[in-house]
């Protein structure tokens, strides 16, 4: 007998009195007190109409699948297919999905391409542009020359005879706006110095003297050793060095990592320069070529610029106080003056006097002087304004390897092979001269010295076959060597040092493969002055 709700066997039967239908007790009960009647007739019903029905505890009945082996078994081979079938469909889907990632995966690399195509070809079509306005006010002065040099006959003249010597641009020059804006810089500058302080931050003498190695990292490749040109960015505490093996590398040394590595020249980078707090960055080679880099958020650097003009190798850039100018000298006996954002060469000076062109170059502090050295062995100071060279020091041996100004404004140190000349810029004459070296020390046979002031004034430092460094004194007294440091790269040839913010430290860079660091050990402390 079966549920008339349910149509199962019941496991409490009750029979209604009225109608005699067979019921689920649980069932029938919920229905009465929700509905009052009977779910089958309709009359109304209570639970007193109900009679409970009594049965024998019997087992139930197993289904009929399950009732003998051969029916389990079927059931076992129908939980089989299914599972079999489930499984089959799972692995469908893993293969679709993996088809799909693969597909994904070869367009990220494929648009990977795309974008490092796309930046190529737009770095390539700035520098095309930066070229294209250089020459824009060669190509008007050409054409005015050729209308002009048209003849009676119809012939015309040959232009090289128009424009003097062969393949010598015509450049716009620095306009009398630029011209105020230098001498404004100037003065200011000037007003600033009277004023002028030691700052108290500044590394003690007792503190430079106990200086030793702290840190070396191999930062250029050692196919090509040698480490040519540093600079420090010292807002940010970050070092750049230019290479032997044609690459520029940004040093980010609080973190003791490379933060951009800078590829793109021929040849060896000679000269590197930070403009201002970092966002653009120079580099000079000699494979004749400037480059201007812009730096970004992330630290990177992208090239701007690609400058041309300079028919030799490129030895020296120095930035202008300003942030706005810099100058670029090269062994082709010129040098070139450059506006920064636009990279248009505004002028390109060359020296009549037939030397064998520039090795070194800086700018005064202040801005109006320019300072040159020169491979016959003569420092020659220019005049930015008129570009006219209005003095001469002479007495060198060899190349001027390297020119310094002090901030002080009245300082320059010059460095060849034979000796570093102190001049007095007030009297134009050299008032003392640093020979290093003894005739048995290998600097004598073919290493340079470089020399290089601190940012206060107060120390200079010369590298050569070590690295020294004197406390500045005047013209009467004497410049006492406080520390020397000595080139453990091995190769006796230590070619730049550039002193640290404050002087805290001295970056060395030598003729191997590493930037070395030397300063005062963590554990020891400065003693005051």
């Amino acid at each position: 007998m079966h549920c008339s709700i349910s149509g199962e066997v019941p496991g409490e039967p009750v029979v209604s009195k009225r109608s005699g239908l067979l019921y689920e007790k649980r069932l029938i009960e919920r229905h009465v007190s929700e509905y009052g009647k009977c779910p089958i007739t309709g009359e109304t019903l209570t639970m007193d109409d109900v009679v409970p029905v009594e049965t024998g505890k019997i087992v139930k009945p197993r289904t009929v699948q399950t009732a003998s082996i051969p029916g389990m078994l079927g059931m076992f081979q129908n939980e089989w297919d299914g599972l079999m079938l489930s499984n089959f469909a799972l692995e469908q889907q893993l293969h679709t999905a993996r088809q799909e990632l693969s597909h994904a995966l070869y367009q990220h690399d494929a648009a990977c391409r795309v974008i490092a195509r796309l930046k190529k070809e737009r770095d390539e079509a700035r520098s095309l542009l930066a070229q294209a306005e250089r020459q824009v006010p060669m190509f008007t002065s050409e054409a005015v020359t050729a209308n002009a040099s048209v003849l009676s006959n119809g012939k015309r003249a040959a232009k090289d005879d128009d424009l003097g010597q062969p393949g010598k641009r015509v450049r716009p020059g620095i306009s009398a706006s630029i011209i105020t804006e230098l001498t404004d810089c100037n003065a200011a500058l000037s007003q600033q110095r009277k004023k002028r302080q030691v700052p108290s931050t500044l590394a003690p003498i007792d503190a430079l003297e106990r200086y030793t190695q702290l840190s070396s990292h191999p930062l250029h490749r050692t196919s090509k050793p040698g480490i040519l040109s540093i600079d420090i960015q010292y807002s940010k505490d970050i070092i750049a060095t230019g290479g032997a093996d044609a690459t520029a590398v940004i040093f980010d040394r609080p973190s003791g990592q490379i933060a951009s590595a800078l590829s793109g020249h021929s040849k060896k980078v000679t000269s590197v320069k930070f403009v201002g707090e970092g966002e653009f960055f120079l580099t000079g080679s000699a494979d004749k070529t400037v480059r201007v880099w812009q730096g970004s958020e992330d630290g990177n650097y992208d090239c701007r610029h690609i400058l041309k003009d300079h028919t030799a190798e490129v030895q020296a850039v120095t930035v202008h106080a300003t942030n706005n100018y810099f100058v670029t000298a090269s062994l082709d006996n010129t040098w070139c003056f450059y506006d920064l954002s636009s990279g248009l060469c505004l002028t390109q000076v060359a020296d009549t006097s037939k030397t064998d062109g520039y090795t070194s170059a800086a700018f005064h502090p202040d801005g109006l002087i320019l300072g040159t050295g020169t491979s016959e062995a003569v420092v020659k100071i220019w005049d930015v304004k008129s570009q006219a060279n209005v003095a001469k020091f002479e007495g060198h041996v060899g190349p001027v390897t390297a020119i310094s100004f002090s901030e002080n404004g009245y300082f320059l140190a010059t460095a060849a092979h034979d000796s570093v000349k102190l001049w007095d810029l007030r009297k134009l004459k050299n008032f003392r001269t640093l020979n290093l070296y003894d005739s048995d020390t290998p600097t004598n046979s073919g290493v340079c010295y470089y020399v290089e002031f601190d940012h206060s004034g107060s120390y200079l430092g010369i590298s050569g076959s070590d690295i020294r460094v004197y406390q500045v004194g005047s013209v009467k007294a004497d410049w006492n060597c406080i520390k020397t440091l000595p080139d453990l790269s091995g190769t006796g040839r230590a070619t730049c040092v550039k002193f640290g913010p404050e002087s805290n430290y001295i970056a060395v860079g030598s003729m191997d493969h590493n930037l070395r660091i030397f300063g005062l050990p963590k554990d020891e402390a400065p003693l005051e002055s």
